[in-house]
């Protein structure tokens, strides 16, 4: 079961390619939703090497930051920043439910699509050209990166229902354990920690920014279902997005 929800996890929130799973049930969704902070160490090994060639080539902190948020969009496909455009134009389009769900299901990108994947993309270059001027700094970011995949755990946590039938949505929705969730969140905590800890940054750091990123998620996931009525693939990508934004603003601030 493990190795089916790794490849689930890998080959869901990565472009790396892997095999397919064997079985995908609910229980190895569960368990691939978990898994997802973890796939996120992957993710950062790109931008990092990038960015370093990028420091020792001389090159600005706004080009640094640049490749390394280019990195993190080729690492996944574009998928969440797809997931973010379709979000944000089916909530912008109608408050009727079944109008927004058809929007967030042709695939086109809309004004209020085109603006939040803009102004997040922003945010999060100016964000990071602020922290990858120090090993703080990029730790806090580290940090950012993997909170906006732990979004996706309690995203899936019993109590938040799928907005339609079908889809990843429909996949993985009310597939993790509350208490389950809340061990991930410890675990993490526990890492964000030990991590600006060894940098020089105070240890609260870390923790302000799994806060800050786990605001932001509850805020769009508790939008979305109260506007569509749960979540869907394209919701989970559009929580991705926000949180590594708003933990990068806030690694920002304490950096």
């Amino acid at each position: 079961m493990l190795l089916d929800a790794g490849r689930l996890a890998v080959g869901t929130l990565t472009a790396l390619p892997v095999p397919a799973p064997n079985t995908i049930d609910r229980r190895r969704a569960g368990l691939a939703m978990v898994l997802a902070p973890l796939v996120a160490v992957l993710l950062l090994v790109p931008p990092a090497v990038l960015v370093t060639i990028a420091h020792l080539a001389g090159l600005p902190p706004l080009v640094q930051a640049t490749v390394c948020i280019i990195a993190l969009a080729l690492c996944t496909r574009g998928l969440h920043l797809d997931g973010l455009a379709d979000t944000a134009d089916g909530l912008s389009a109608s408050y009727d439910r079944d109008r927004a769900l058809a929007v967030m299901r042709t695939g086109d990108v809309g004004p209020s699509g085109v603006a939040a994947v803009t102004l997040t993309l922003i945010l999060q270059i100016a964000c990071g050209t602020v922290l990858l001027g120090s090993h703080r700094g990029m730790a806090l970011a580290g940090v950012a990166v993997l909170v906006s995949r732990a979004a996706l755990t309690w995203a899936c946590t019993r109590g938040v229902p799928a907005a339609r039938p079908g889809g990843l949505g429909a996949t993985v929705a009310q597939s993790v354990h509350p208490a389950v969730a809340a061990g991930a969140t410890v675990l993490l905590a526990g890492v964000s920690v030990a991590a600006t800890a060894l940098t020089g940054s105070p240890w609260w750091c870390g923790l302000v920014v799994v806060a800050g990123g786990f605001v932001a998620a509850a805020g769009v996931v508790g939008r979305c279902v109260s506007r569509i009525g749960g979540i869907s693939g394209d919701v989970l990508g559009a929580s991705v997005e926000t949180t590594l934004a708003v933990g990068l603003l806030v690694a920002a601030a304490c950096s």
